[in-house]
């Protein structure tokens, strides 16, 4: 009997350890969508929150169909995945990047629903999760308004269409701005269903994954994405994109030969 109760208190403990685990810490935000989102992306793995990861963007949405964030970890050593939160939205994660052989840095546009928590999640190597963000206040309907494009009936026109630049950075760095000509339909819209771009990676001249990313369709119309990749120079860089139709996308870039930008950034 004894053994047999030592047992039950073992699982008990056991059971204990793993809710301990797999809850997340107290949300400075006060986001009633915290604790869901964090079992969801972050599981059993440990996350805190830490003012290091920067969340930049207005703290006003004056457009809530593209609203400019960056998220700028280069203070934390080890990250390997960046993740892009905007609690409120019915298409909370945004973009979920993999610097490889980039800085991990990455800003883009993003549709805005209502008011909002908008996140950084980054995770280092040991598997910890860091986080940080802040409200938005915003008007909404940004997920559930149709693309200007689409309004317009010329977003077949340019479909597919890629610009891009590569400007070179201190440390080895090539600063990449990318813009893709795609509407970035949510499914949120009557009789417009969901399509948008789902994959990105930006690989070099060799063939080497400088980094890769998965898309959501809060990203917003035409998206916009700036990286931090190594390249230097004169360097070429390979971009590869697929949207939700498996239509692919493909561009090369060449880091335009002039002094590295200054400050970093």
């Amino acid at each position: 009997m004894q053994r047999q109760a030592s047992l039950w208190v073992a699982i008990a403990l056991a059971w204990v350890a793993t809710d301990a685990r797999a809850t997340a810490p107290t949300d400075p935000l006060g986001s009633p969508m915290w604790a869901a989102h964090a079992r969801t992306l972050f599981g059993d793995d440990p996350v805190r929150f830490d003012p290091r990861v920067k969340v930049d963007f207005p703290m006003i949405a004056e457009n809530q169909r593209a609203f400019p964030v960056a998220i700028d970890a280069r203070a934390i050593a080890g990250v390997v995945r960046m993740v892009l939160l905007v609690d409120l939205n019915p298409i909370p994660v945004a973009i979920d990047y993999r610097p490889v052989h980039a800085a991990p840095y990455v800003a883009t546009r993003i549709k805005l629903d209502q008011r909002t928590p908008v996140r950084g999640a980054v995770q280092l190597a040991s598997g910890q999760w860091l986080v940080s963000g802040g409200w938005v206040d915003a008007a909404g309907g940004g997920c559930s308004a149709p693309p200007v494009s689409r309004v317009k009936g010329d977003w077949a026109d340019h479909l597919g269409e890629i610009r891009g630049e590569a400007w070179p950075m201190p440390g080895g760095l090539a600063r990449v701005r990318l813009n893709f000509r795609h509407p970035m339909d949510t499914g949120l819209v009557d009789n417009i269903a969901t399509y948008h771009l789902e994959a990105l990676s930006v690989k070099d001249a060799g063939g080497r994954t400088l980094g890769e990313m998965e898309i959501w369709a809060a990203v917003a119309e035409d998206p916009a994405i700036t990286l931090m990749v190594e390249g230097g120079a004169g360097e070429r860089v390979m971009v590869e994109a697929r949207d939700t139709n498996g239509r692919d996308y493909r561009a090369t870039l060449a880091a335009v030969r002039q002094s590295p930008m200054p400050g970093g950034r």
